[in-house]
This record gives C-alpha cells, structure tokens and sequence, in this order.
C-alpha cells in the first residue's frame, strides 16, 4: 500500500510546511484537490456528499491546483504528487499539456495528473466552455495530453476539439499517468480504457468493492487488464491495520489520508496540529 496526504482546502501557509513534513515523515505521495470559483448561484448537485449541497466549499481557500504541485514540488526532493482530481475538461488541453511537461521537468516526472470532468454546470459557465458533449471533449482532450507529450509534431481533428500541428519543448520522454476520477459507469470504463488508473472521491467498502470489481471487468473487456493501474481512495477505512489490510485484498494501491472532514464543514486546525498528526500517522502505519 501507498499513502498520500492530501494537502489542499486549507491556509495558503500550510501548503509548504505540509509537503516538507510529508515527505520526512514517509508518506510516498501528496494529493492535491482542485475547484476554480464559488458561484453565487448553482443549481447543479454535488454527487460526493450526502445532501448534494457545495455549501461546505463556499469560504473554503483553494490555491490552483497546478500551481500548488509546483511549488510543493520545488521544496521537495522525493516524494510524488498527484490532483485529487482535476477539472481537466473545463480548461485547454494545449496549455494545460505545456503546464504539466513543464512541472514533469522541474521536478524530475514525480506528477501523477488525476482528472476529471466536474460535476458542476456552473464550472463550465465560468471558464465559457459548454456544458454539452462535456464527455466526448474530455476523451479528446485526454488523446490531445497523450500526443502532445510524444515531442513531436502533433495535430488533431476531433469531434468537439480540433488543433494544427505542433509540438511541445520540453517534453521529458516519460508518459504521465493520468488517473481517471469519476463514480459513473462512463467514467470506469473511460479509466478501463485509457488510465493508467482510477481515482475514488469517497466510498464505503462495499461500494469500493463493487467499483473494483467493474473497472476489472472493463479491463478484461478493454484488453487493458495487463498494464500496470493503480487505485486510490480515501482513508476513512486506513486506520487501522485490519481496514488496510481489507483495501489491500480488494486491489486499493494507493490511500489518501486527510485529518480533516471538510464535507461537514469542520474547522481547520493548525499547522502544528497537522504535522502532529501526519506525524502520528505515519509512525503507527507507513514507518512501522
């Protein structure tokens, strides 16, 4: 098992402090969330929590999530970092390419980019993307990353996006991995199909189970089943040895660990609080 803490919904101080204790303590990643605005009006349900409601978000500070893993790369010297995940299809896929060749390099290809579409219409209506075939241009933007990493010359015509020939310098000559987040079937199969892995926002252990064992159909389905494909999921069942143990035999590679229940809008804590606990954490789990 691999463990990641998620560092992200919190003061902007505690980003560095939070990745340089991480990464001594042992935790092998550092998953980051992403979100770009709050609206003022929303109609869209959030699938993640019990009630739908985004309001536990509304005073919560976000840093960008590319530039969070930059700067947490550039004070680290080991440990990985990942988005947990990113809303890639409301922004350009060119630019986002260039974004993460660019932290591939400085940080010596320690970036695993999870991505994901958003669930919400209103993320759309801000960045001035639409809403409809959100899917179909999220597939194209994920075969637009794939090509435009190669280094050479690249151009697609799709269905929803269409780009001239170009390439990228630098490119680092190693694929990122790009994990695939999402709970509906279309997204288990897009992870199936074209991840390197899946990504799970939250889900007790039978229905952790029961997602497994779909992308593994899918897998065999897809023909994919033999390339390496990691899985993360939250920590609500991490800790204790037995619930590790149980994430381990129903194929969980990776486990995101947070202090912190967001969703019902509990306080921050500070700093030293949460280097106590990493701390605390990876001394009874990782370490020992």
């Amino acid at each position: 098992m691999r463990f990641s803490l998620q560092v992200g919904m919190c003061e902007p101080g505690h980003y560095l402090p939070m990745a340089r204790a991480a990464e001594a303590a042992g935790f092998h990643g550092l998953a980051i969330p992403d979100s770009i605005c709050y609206p003022q009006e929303a109609s869209s349900r959030y699938p993640y929590n019990k009630d739908g409601s985004r309001a536990f978000l509304e005073s919560v500070p976000f840093i960008e999530s590319l530039v969070a893993v930059s700067a947490m790369a550039a004070v680290t010297e080991t440990i990985r970092l990942a988005t947990f995940v990113y809303k890639l299809a409301v922004r350009q896929a060119p630019v986002v390419a260039k974004q993460v060749q660019g932290i591939q390099a400085l940080s010596g290809n320690r970036f695993d980019f999870g991505i994901g579409i958003s669930p919400w219409e209103e993320d759309f209506a801000v960045c001035g993307v639409p809403w409809e075939k959100r899917g179909k241009r999220f597939d194209e933007q994920i075969e637009l990353l794939r090509g435009l990493e190669s280094g050479e010359f690249f151009g697609f015509q799709g269905e929803v996006l269409q780009m001239p020939a170009n390439k990228m310098n630098p490119v680092t000559g190693v694929p990122t991995p790009l994990l695939v987040g999402g709970h509906a079937d279309v997204a288990l199969r897009r992870a199936a199909r074209v991840g390197d892995g899946w990504m799970c926002a939250g889900a007790d252990m039978q229905q952790l189970q029961a997602y497994i064992g779909r992308i593994n159909q899918l897998r065999e389905e897809y023909g994919t089943i033999d390339r390496p494909f990691r899985i993360f999921t939250t920590g609500q069942d991490a800790f204790t040895e037995a619930g590790i143990e149980k994430l381990e035999s129903i194929g969980v590679t990776d486990v995101v660990i947070g202090f912190r229940n967001v969703y019902e809008m509990e306080a921050d804590k500070s700093l030293d609080e949460k280097i106590g606990m990493l701390d605390w954490y990876a001394g009874e789990f990782i370490r020992g």
